[in-house]
C-alpha cells in the first residue's frame, strides 16, 4: 500500500502546467552504512495527474494498493540536503501497481481470462437483460 500525501505542480515544456501526486511507501527498517544502527525510512515517488489541485488536495491520505520500487536509469547528479555533497545516482524510485512479492502471473492470469461481450452493454443506460 502507498498513502498520498502531498501534490506538487509541475509544467510541461509548452508552458501548460499540471499536478503530481506524491505518495509514500510503508515502513522499512534500514541499517546506517556508518554507524551500523538501524533507523525506520519509506520511500516517495510521484504520479502524474490529470486532476486539478482541489482535486488533489482531497486525495491527501488516500491510499492505495501498490509500492515503491527501485528502478535504474541513466546517472544523473544528486544533491544530499543535509550535507550539500553531489553524488551520482543510477536509480530512481517509482510507483508500480504490484505489491511487494505480488504473484505478477496471477494478475496476468486472470486478466487473459476477462472476456466481455458486447451484447451485455447497454446503449440505452439500461441493463441489456433485465431493461432495468
Amino acid at each position: 500500500m502507498v498513502t498520498i500525501i502531498n501534490y506538487k505542480k509541475r509544467e510541461k515544456e509548452d508552458g501548460t502546467t499540471f499536478y503530481v501526486l506524491e505518495v509514500q511507501g510503508g515502513i522499512e527498517m534500514v541499517m546506517s552504512q556508518t554507524t551500523g544502527q538501524f533507523y525506520a525510512t519509506s520511500k516517495k515517488a510521484f504520479i502524474s495527474s490529470t486532476f486539478d489541485e482541489l482535486t488533489c488536495k482531497a486525495l491527501i491520505g488516500t491510499q492505495m494498493q501498490g509500492s515503491i520500487i527501485k528502478q535504474e536509469c541513466e546517472a544523473y547528479e544528486y544533491t544530499v540536503k543535509d550535507t550539500g555533497d553531489v553524488i551520482i545516482l543510477h536509480h530512481r524510485f517509482v510507483y508500480s501497481v504490484q505489491e511487494p512479492g505480488a504473484n505478477n502471473n496471477v494478475n496476468k492470469q486472470v486478466s487473459d481470462s476477462f472476456t466481455s461481450d458486447v451484447e451485455f452493454f447497454s446503449r440505452s443506460g439500461k441493463h441489456a437483460l433485465t431493461g432495468v
